[in-house]
């Protein structure tokens, strides 16, 4: 075996000199075939995460590498956190390269909304971050559905030149990868795949013929989503599973809805009027008057609004406030890594969560 033989699940560098560092392996495993490392190992068998010291702009920096290289990108997002799963600098990266934008996890939106609507919000967003897709593909990895027709896709415009698949972590990116293997080769589970941030550490390259190859690319870790600020037993509650159910509330003026405990939706002004939640059915929503919904938070934080599941997990310290005003029309406040809340127009609301979240408002996609 080689010096630089990789892990085949995350792609680090095999080495057996540092238990705490990517791709360590015991030295008795060095010389066997298609070794997984110790974190994939527990990972996959355990459901278990070990932290490599790894930071967002080192994932960045390995992606850099891209600039030069002649392919095509599939971009793969999270269709219901988009403005959270989109990679800012992506396109300083791809430069001029053709680019197929790959929305996953299309089973989660509520069936009631256009899928045509949402090809055409996804291509004007991503407009907005600099991108303009030859192709947009509809998918769900977990459901197995629209595999054949990105296949397909991938195929027509790749133009025989290798394929690299990037993101950010948690937009089922691997999932996705494990999925075309299996419609490709008819192997299955080649890559490990987990709902803990970064599980691919280094690019992993899979032969689509005699002369390309498609790469698994680190996913980036991006800081302003909430999904980084929770301990993985609450990552299972906040990340949805299955299809949003929406939950609809009707508000009065000077009332507050809590998100479990994490963020804190404040209704100023407007009228008796509705706030429609997507996010997780798992997650925990509390509906209470504003004149007593910070004494209520403090106190309860961990109990009756959680997760988080411990005060010690939560900074009250570290709270900002993002006033919003909706105008002329229907808006989505997104709250990354989170979900999202929509309101009609008229309203005056007021955002309270981590300072690090980033919140942003659309013109709703219902």
């Amino acid at each position: 075996m080689t010096e630089l033989a990789k892990c085949i699940g995350c792609g680090a560098t095999l080495q057996s000199t540092n238990p705490k560092e990517a791709g360590y392996v015991p030295t008795s495993s060095l010389d066997k075939d298609d070794v997984i490392c110790k974190r994939c190992f527990r990972l996959k068998h355990y459901n278990e995460v070990q932290d490599v010291e790894l930071t967002s702009e080192d994932f960045l920096n390995m992606l850099k590498s891209l600039r030069n290289e002649d392919g095509l990108i599939v971009n793969v997002v999270d269709v219901f956190d988009l403005e959270g799963s989109m990679i800012h600098r992506l396109k300083d990266i791809v430069g001029k390269k053709k680019v197929v934008l790959v929305a996953n996890k299309i089973d989660i939106l509520p069936k009631a909304i256009n899928k045509r609507r949402v090809e055409i919000w996804l291509r004007n967003r991503a407009k907005d971050f600099g991108l303009n897709p030859d192709e947009v593909v509809l998918i769900s990895a977990f459901k197995n559905q629209g595999i054949d027709e990105l296949l397909d896709t991938i195929e027509k415009v790749r133009n025989n030149k290798d394929v690299y698949v990037v993101g950010t972590t948690n937009v089922g990116k691997s999932t996705l990868i494990n999925r075309l293997i299996e419609k490709s080769v008819g192997e299955k589970e080649v890559i490990t795949t987990s709902h803990f941030p970064g599980t691919t550490l280094d690019m992993i390259d899979i032969p689509l013929d005699d002369d390309s190859y498609m790469f698994d690319t680190p996913g980036i870790i991006q800081s302003h989503q909430m999904t980084h600020y929770v301990t993985d037993k609450e990552l299972k509650i906040v990340m949805p599973k299955k299809e949003i159910k929406p939950k609809v509330y009707q508000l009065n003026e000077e009332q507050s809805l809590f998100l479990g405990g994490l963020v804190r939706v404040d209704y100023l002004q407007g009228g008796r009027r509705s706030l429609t939640c997507f996010v997780s059915n798992e997650l925990n929503i509390h509906r209470t008057k504003l004149e007593k919904a910070e004494d209520l938070w403090q106190r309860q934080i961990g109990e009756l609004l959680a997760p988080p599941y411990s005060a010690e997990n939560f900074d009250f310290d570290n709270l900002k406030t993002t006033e919003i005003v909706t105008e002329n029309e229907r808006k989505d406040i997104m709250i990354s890594g989170l979900g999202f809340v929509t309101v009609d127009e008229g309203a005056q609301i007021n955002i309270v969560a981590p300072s690090e979240v980033e919140i942003t408002i659309r013109k709703s996609i219902l």
